[in-house]
């Protein structure tokens, strides 16, 4: 029987805001927060791709869990991203971790490396024996280069009681329906791409872990706790009206898109760590007027 987990519905992975001198924004990161939950979105990410993780100090990740911890206070679960192509580091950086207010990990596949699936299996299975706390599976092969297969997905999550869910990012339709027709009825799915969310909850994904959702919290969040009614006509016209935002989310990396979002939004400066670079112009004003058209 899997471990429980509050989580559905809407996750945020949330950006890290920075200064114009580089170091960590928290005044902004904080305002960040508060503008998500008051969107109503269901449950947090922090240390998640789009937070630049790969550019932050093992200092820099502990000082965000901390503050994010402090700052939402247990109002909705704490989701934090923890993943590497070391196994080896990631289960001592789990030892390190005090796992207080955190209800589950993310943890992308390994990368770079390009294992094969009995690398895949072997890396989650020693995650799910050091972690104390349940784990999500992060399948993005678009950014790893390996793809974590149906098969590998269903072997975790039926061997493993607190391996609880995926987010499945491979844009890969089939292979995520074959997830969803043969796992165990408590494992959940997780969208790993705003724009799929729409089709893959209409299959039975139980939610989504967004981008978009940064920027556009109360709108996208309507749109999932629709899907979960199943009042599909209802949110296939959100669907429709945001999708051409999320088109230029990603028209120029993530998270360059959704921080120009969040600049034209007031909430932060836009503003990334090398190698990551700021929006061309073209796509920032795209944002800027589709932004404007979705607040009229």
């Amino acid at each position: 029987m899997k471990i429980k987990t509050n989580l559905k519905g809407t996750g945020v992975a949330i950006v890290t805001p920075f200064h114009n001198y580089g170091t960590i924004d928290f005044s902004s990161l904080g305002k960040l927060l508060e503008y998500v939950i008051e969107g109503n979105i269901d449950f947090i990410v922090a240390l998640g791709t789009t937070s630049e993780a790969a550019t932050l100090s093992c200092d820099e990740k502990e000082a965000i869990m901390s503050f994010v911890k402090e700052t939402i206070g247990g109002r909705v679960p704490l989701v934090m991203g923890m993943g590497g192509n070391s196994t080896r580091t990631v289960i001592g950086t789990i030892k390190k971790t005090d796992f207080n207010g955190i209800e589950a990990i993310l943890s992308v596949a390994p990368y770079y490396n390009k294992p094969n699936q009995k690398g895949l299996y072997n890396h989650f299975k020693n995650i799910a024996a050091a972690s104390p706390v349940p784990i999500i599976l992060y399948n993005v092969p678009g950014r790893t280069a390996s793809n974590l297969s149906a098969e590998t997905t269903l072997q975790l999550a039926r061997n493993f009681e607190n391996i609880v869910a995926i987010k499945e990012a491979s844009g890969n339709m089939q292979q995520v329906m074959d997830i969803l027709r043969q796992k165990p009825e408590d494992f959940l799915v997780f969208s790993g791409d705003d724009a799929l969310t729409f089709p893959l909850m209409s299959m039975g994904a139980a939610g989504v872990i967004s981008v978009v959702a940064n920027v556009l919290p109360a709108q996208f969040s309507e749109m999932v706790r629709l899907l979960l009614q199943e009042k599909f006509k209802k949110a296939q016209k959100i669907h429709y009206k945001l999708l051409p935002v999320i088109q230029q989310l990603f028209a120029d990396g993530n998270p360059a898109g959704i921080k120009a979002a969040l600049e034209i939004k007031g909430i932060l400066k836009n503003n990334l760590r090398l190698p990551m670079v700021k929006a061309n112009k073209s796509v920032y004003f795209a944002l800027q007027r589709l932004l404007n058209d979705i607040r009229q």
